[in-house]
Parts: C-alpha cells; sequence; structure tokens
C-alpha cells in the first residue's frame, strides 16, 4: 500500500506499518478543506483480494492410545507347582502350543480315585443287571411278588445312575489333569509374564498375557456436539507417536451413551498392523475428514481482524476505505481460510492483510498489476525492421 500527498516543494516519502510490514510512498492530492493536502492510499493487487466460494472439508480430531483388542491371559485352571514355563516376554506363540505345565500331583491322585470308583459302580450295574433279569424270569413263571420285580428294577435304576455319576467325576478329572498342560489360546506375542516356573498357582491366578498385534484400536472420545457428523464405517488418518508416516484407520465403533461426568462419547478406531510396527500403549491422534457439499464464501485469514469482541475486514468501496463487522463461520486453518456468512459480499474488494492506521472514508485505490501494465506496452511498441 502507498500514500500520496502533495507538500509546498516537492514530494516527501513516508512509512506506514501494517500487519504485512509494507513500506509506503506518498504522492500529490488535492487539498481538502482545511488546507491540508488529501492522503490516497495506494495498494498493490497482491494486498486486496475478492471472497471466493470454495468448499471447505472440515476434520475432527481425537486422540488417545492405541490397544489390541486381541488379548488373552492365559490362567491356570488347577492349583498346583508350575514346573515349566517356556515363554518369555516378546516371545511368538501359536494358537494351541503348549508354553508351560503346572504338576497336578493331587489331581492325579484324583484321577485314579475317580477311575476305581467307575469300576466299582460298573460292577454293582452288572450285578443289578443279573438280578432284574433273573426276578423277571421268576416273575414271568409267578414264583415271585411283582413288588419283588418291581424293587429289583429300581435297585437296577440306581446302579445305572452311580455309574453315570462315576463316569462324569472322572471325566471332570481328567479335565482337570489335561489343564495342567498350558495352551496359548490365541496366536500372538507374550506381553507379561504373571509367574515363574517353580512356583505354586492357585486355580484361576494368571500366568501369562498375550496380545495380538496384528490389529490394533484407537480409543479415543469426541464431544456431544460432534459426534452425530460421525458415523461407522468413515476413513480416518492416523499419526503414531514415534512415527512420521500417516497410518490409514476406520471408524469402527461409536459408544450409546456419554461417558458419566463428561460430554463425550468414546469412539474406536480400527487399525491394520500386518508387520506390527505399531504398539499397543502408543499414543495416537486421528483425524476423521468431513466432506462438505456447500460452497462458501471465504476470505483469508490474516484479512480478519478483531476490535472488542468483533470481527471485522477491510473493503475498498467506491474509491475509499470501508471497516465492514463480519460473521464468520467455519474455518480451515491449513488452508488459511474463513468463511464469511454476513458482512461481505462475492464481488468485495478486502484488504488481504491487518494495515495499522487505517480511517474509515479514506481515499484508496488498487494499482494495476506491474506485468499486465509491461505486457501491453510491449503489445504497443512497434517493431524496428
Amino acid at each position: 500500500m502507498r500514500r500520496r500527498t502533495g507538500w509546498i516543494a516537492g514530494v516527501g516519502v513516508l512509512a506506514l506499518a501494517g500487519a504485512g510490514a509494507v513500506a509506503l510512498a506518498v504522492s500529490r492530492g488535492k487539498p481538502d478543506a482545511s488546507g491540508k493536502a488529501e492522503v490516497t492510499l495506494e495498494f498493490t493487487p497482491r494486498e486486496v483480494v475478492a471472497p471466493l466460494l470454495v468448499t471447505m472439508p472440515a476434520s475432527i480430531d481425537f486422540s488417545g492410545p492405541l490397544v489390541a483388542p486381541q488379548t488373552a491371559i492365559v490362567r491356570a485352571k488347577a492349583g498346583g507347582t508350575l514346573v515349566a514355563l517356556s515363554v518369555a516376554e516378546g516371545s511368538r506363540v501359536k494358537a494351541g502350543q503348549p508354553i508351560g505345565r503346572i504338576d497336578l500331583a493331587e489331581m492325579s491322585s484324583r484321577l485314579a480315585e475317580r477311575s476305581a470308583q467307575l469300576e466299582s459302580a460298573r460292577a454293582a450295574l452288572a450285578q443289578a443287571e443279573r438280578t432284574q433279569a433273573s426276578n423277571q424270569r421268576l416273575a414271568d413263571q409267578q414264583f415271585i411278588s411283582p413288588i419283588a420285580l418291581e424293587q429289583s428294577r429300581s435297585a437296577l435304576d440306581a446302579a445305572r445312575a452311580q455309574a453315570r455319576a462315576m463316569q462324569a467325576q472322572l471325566d471332570t478329572a481328567r479335565v482337570g489333569l489335561r489343564d495342567g498342560q498350558l495352551l496359548a489360546p490365541i496366536a500372538g506375542v507374550v506381553a507379561k509374564r504373571h509367574a515363574v516356573a517353580g512356583e505354586k498357582v492357585s486355580p484361576e491366578q494368571p500366568i501369562v498375557t498375550l496380545v495380538d498385534l496384528a490389529r490394533l484400536e484407537l480409543a479415543g472420545s469426541v464431544g456431544t456436539h460432534e459426534i452425530g457428523r460421525l458415523q461407522p464405517g468413515m476413513a480416518a488418518q492416523v499419526n503414531v507417536e514415534g512415527t512420521t508416516e500417516t497410518v490409514a484407520g476406520k471408524l469402527a465403533r461409536i459408544a450409546p451413551a456419554a461417558e458419566a461426568g463428561t460430554r463425550s462419547i468414546a469412539v474406536t478406531i480400527e487399525l491394520a498392523n500386518p508387520v506390527e510396527r505399531l504398539r499397543a500403549g502408543q499414543y495416537a491422534l486421528a483425524k476423521v475428514r468431513l466432506d462438505d457439499p456447500t460452497q462458501r464464501l471465504t476470505v483469508p485469514l490474516t484479512a480478519v481482524g478483531n476490535s472488542a469482541g468483533q470481527d471485522h475486514v477491510w473493503l475498498i468501496e467506491g474509491g475509499a476505505l470501508a471497516r465492514r463487522a463480519v460473521m464468520l463461520g467455519r474455518r480451515d486453518e491449513r488452508e488459511g481460510r474463513v468463511e464469511v456468512l454476513q458482512g461481505v459480499g462475492p464481488g468485495g474488494q478486502v484488504l488481504a492483510a491487518r494495515f495499522d492506521n487505517l480511517r474509515e472514508g479514506a481515499k484508496a485505490v488498487v494499482l494495476p498489476n506491474k506485468s499486465a501494465a509491461v505486457a501491453s506496452a510491449a503489445a504497443s511498441t512497434p517493431q524496428l525492421k
């Protein structure tokens, strides 16, 4: 921007300090009613912009730790001494792989006891079946009463039930003995060992924790005023601490209710991690981009000033400066633009930067583009032959 004014003899140079730190020159103008020369502000084409209609895609950001949804804790199914634990933290295991063994001497004795009880029950059942068959023949020849036959039939049913009960107890003892061998329920990596070989463990005591890192989730939260703009299946871009690249994710789940005591709702982003470069517990920032189907009238962020809590812009209208209060809408920090809802029309000439010492009604013009003027002059110059 340049200022021009005429003094009695010659041309002086003044400097106006603006937000863009632009050096300004002055020139001759007509005197006003007070006898002072009238000032005309001159702006370069770069300093004046027209509001543009553009789409402004928004984004919703949230952060949180990465968690491994496929996490399993291997627990002791029975009490005993942990005689072997063949994995350490960081070891990779397959589903069904033996990872340790518990000495179940007491369970072995119980298994032998249940087996003997089953044999006894089977022998009693065989005797009851023979008795029933004999009594049936005698009842057919009417040598015994029907009541005696019914009693033998009841004894047979009781023997059968006892045999089934002993079989069930034996099967339970076998399962308990089989649980002495610790197997990995999922394929993954050992995240933590909770016990060491030689330690006495009790039923349901944790032994190791396994995690599958092939798929991770980001657990974050979004304010209730923004949650309505999100839907499961939306694409997300995730930046994880300790890495420089952006990982593609997908919005997997949205909680049905806000968390107690807050105005936020939990959301979950699902990440594929096939090469397992990411680890559970890392902190990450997710960004969900929201498309904008609406053309919005925008100006540069640098064009908007604020005075006494009121946003405003400076325009050149009819050769003079005009200050207009504006109502702002959506912002795009990356592109450096802001939506103007009220105060400016599509054809306005807006100062693209914030200048100091501007005055409402001051004369102002936009200088012609130097490159265009040079090209026009070159076109009009006759060529020598």
